[in-house]
């Protein structure tokens, strides 16, 4: 009764890989909002983690960062925006411009990587909302230096409320990054005020900036440190997948909106990245930014502090925390959509994936898991969430440099190439500085390809056909012939009239038969790593006999598994070809053929098994061939 009781309220829960093809549609400035708690709660870390790697050449370094943002990611996603208006992303492009197991292969690689992203989202957010909270003079006495218990409560506080049902509101997140935004201005407005009436700061920063050598000895060393900033181009991918929720007359109108969104959110960032990046090396002292220093990992928070006071420092920590937490939301959100949107699809995933509940629930525990590895830092986590970040705008650069090559488009192919280069460049040294997000990548790679392993074994004797269709009106006519107990059904390999007529001669000679009997072929289709697929019927009379062509089909057994239950025959004559099992079973595996007459009376056996009937169930023989 316990055991029921759980998975009915698991079941209880959203079905995720239903299609949702309505979505109520909004002006692109009010879905900026929804992008923007992913891209500019950032604010909240990067000043800071900047400073931590690059001292006085911070500004150098982001300035870098705006360049990269503005003239290499925003181009691209601009491209992935006009391919992929469905909010799908790169990883979609990929998977269409990549067919079979290559494709599959390069996808689940990419969702390792997105969970990758998404997961450090949460938890680093989270890590920074506790950040400010223990920080904060009037919460400290309260809270302490319980950092990591609050991390864990905002996680589980995450987690409730996806259990409970999260839908994302635009509404909300108007309500969040505005306020926001509004008072980053203000704080970061009072900081250049203090930065004017001290040019002395100025100078002392100049001092430091120069010991490095001179302008193009600056420029090379930002150029060296600007990787370790690269989380900072966070929110683009974010921005196409919210794209069915922006509003536009018709799918062009959809796609420039769009553009304007990415463009307007870049713009604005790159404003307060800038401008965050030289007051806080000009006015936060190395011993401060240091790590465990009061303005580790909240760089404006603690300009905020220091220059508008405690009530108003106070506020700004309140919105930073709220802006960090619906961060996470988005993040959870994310990983909710992007892994039901595949890996059911591929085979490569158990059914309860499908249901929010359990996967919310697998996935607050692998945010624990990290947040626990990590410490609850915000410093440590930036390597892992750069890689996330970074594999995911080196996919969409690909992606977009192959379409347009395809496109005949070569120049602008070249220069999404160049792009390609660049992002590369950044993930290798990114790696090699800090490997931690290319491990728990590559943690998430394997236990896909793990769980995926498991699951297209377990799920190999399912249908597998998603619908069916006749090819023409006589098709679905003589279907209707055929139906209830009317026909006897023998799958036959091959098509020629010979072996038709040599089968029917020897099922005739021995087997008591009554009633015609209708061969079936069945056609693959030449992308074997499917794992479901419409099919199409297409049926001919043959003297008293009847012929059955399906073609599209992602597996021979399955699919006359699946014609037999449509059909209701009176018998089935399976062939048994003797031959070695075991290759047999990776044939089958692999490319949908195999033992088909053992595959088929097991299939049909475990189909019945779930769906008891009063029905008469047909006859099998199994023959030899």
């Amino acid at each position: 009764m316990l055991t029921q009781a759980v998975t009915d309220w698991f079941r209880a829960g959203q079905h995720l890989d239903s299609d949702h093809h309505h979505h109520q549609t909004h002006p692109w400035h009010r879905v900026l909002w929804l992008t923007g708690v992913d891209y500019f709660s950032t604010l909240g870390y990067q000043p800071g983690i900047a400073l931590l790697a690059a001292g006085a050449l911070s500004p150098v370094a982001t300035a870098i960062l705006v360049l990269v943002t503005l003239f290499c990611a925003l181009p691209i996603y601009a491209q992935v925006a006009q391919r992929s208006y469905a909010g799908q992303g790169s990883i979609a492009m990929l998977e269409n411009l990549l067919s079979g197991w290559w494709g599959k292969f390069l996808v689940v690689v990419l969702i390792g990587f997105a969970a990758t992203d998404f997961v450090i989202t949460i938890t680093l957010s989270a890590a920074d909302a506790a950040q400010h909270a223990v920080e904060n003079p009037l919460l400290h006495p309260l809270l302490g230096e319980h950092k990591m218990e609050i991390t864990l409560l905002l996680l589980l506080l995450l987690t409730l409320v996806f259990l409970k049902g999260f839908k994302e509101a635009i509404g909300l997140a108007a309500l969040v990054a505005i306020p926001y935004m509004l008072l980053n201005v203000v704080v970061l407005g009072r900081a250049v005020s203090e930065v004017m009436a001290h040019p002395e700061l100025i100078s002392k920063w100049k001092g430091l900036l120069f010991i490095s050598g001179g302008p193009r000895d600056i420029i090379l060393a930002a150029a060296l440190i600007f990787p370790r900033l690269a989380l900072g181009l966070s929110g683009f991918e974010t921005g196409v997948s919210v794209m069915p929720l922006v509003a536009g007359e018709d799918t062009a109108g959809r796609i420039a909106n769009t553009r304007k969104m990415l463009a307007v959110a870049a713009i604005l960032m790159s404003v307060l990245l800038v401008t965050s990046s030289f007051v806080t090396a000009v006015l936060i002292p190395a011993s401060d930014y240091k790590e465990g220093g009061p303005a580790s990992g909240r760089a404006i928070a603690y300009m905020a502090h220091k220059y508008l006071g405690s009530s108003f420092g106070t506020v700004y920590d309140i919105s930073t925390i709220l802006i960090l937490w619906f961060a996470g939301a988005s993040a959870m959100a994310g990983l909710l959509s992007i892994v039901p949107r595949y890996l059911p699809r591929f085979g490569m995933a158990p059914s309860w994936v499908a249901y929010s509940r359990p996967l919310v629930l697998l996935l607050f525990t692998i945010c624990v898991i990290v947040t626990l590895i990590f410490k609850a830092n915000v410093e440590a986590q930036a390597g892992a969430y750069a890689t996330g970040v970074l594999v995911l705008m080196l996919s969409a650069a690909v992606a977009a440099a192959m379409a347009l090559w395809k496109e005949r488009r070569e120049t602008f192919s070249i220069y999404c190439w160049i792009v390609a280069m660049i992002f590369l460049y950044t993930l290798a040294d990114n790696v090699k500085e800090r490997p931690d997000g290319l491990i728990i990548g590559s943690i998430f790679i394997l236990l896909i390809l793990l769980v995926s392993a498991i699951s297209r074994y377990n799920r190999a004797t399912e249908l597998r056909v998603t619908s069916y269709a006749f090819v023409n009106e006589e098709s679905e006519k003589l279907w209707r012939e055929m139906e209830g107990k009317k026909v006897n059904l023998v799958p036959l390999r091959h098509t020629d009239s010979t072996g038709r007529l040599n089968k029917e001669k020897e099922i005739r000679q021995f087997y008591t038969v009554g009633g015609p009997i209708a061969f079936m072929n069945v056609e693959l289709l030449d992308n074997r790593s499917e794992f479901t697929s419409p099919v199409k019927i297409e049926v001919v009379r043959s003297g008293a006999n009847y012929d059955i062509k399906i073609t599209y089909a992602t597996a021979i057994a399955n699919t006359i598994a699946y014609v037999s239950e449509l059909l209701d025959p009176i018998s089935i004559f399976l062939t048994l070809t003797r031959r070695n099992l075991m290759q047999q079973s990776l044939r089958y595996l692999t490319f949908g053929e195999g033992e088909t007459g053992l595959l088929v009376y097991s299939i049909l056996l475990k189909y019945w098994a779930m769906t008891p009937e009063d029905d008469v169930r047909p006859f099998i023989f199994l023959m030899s061939e």
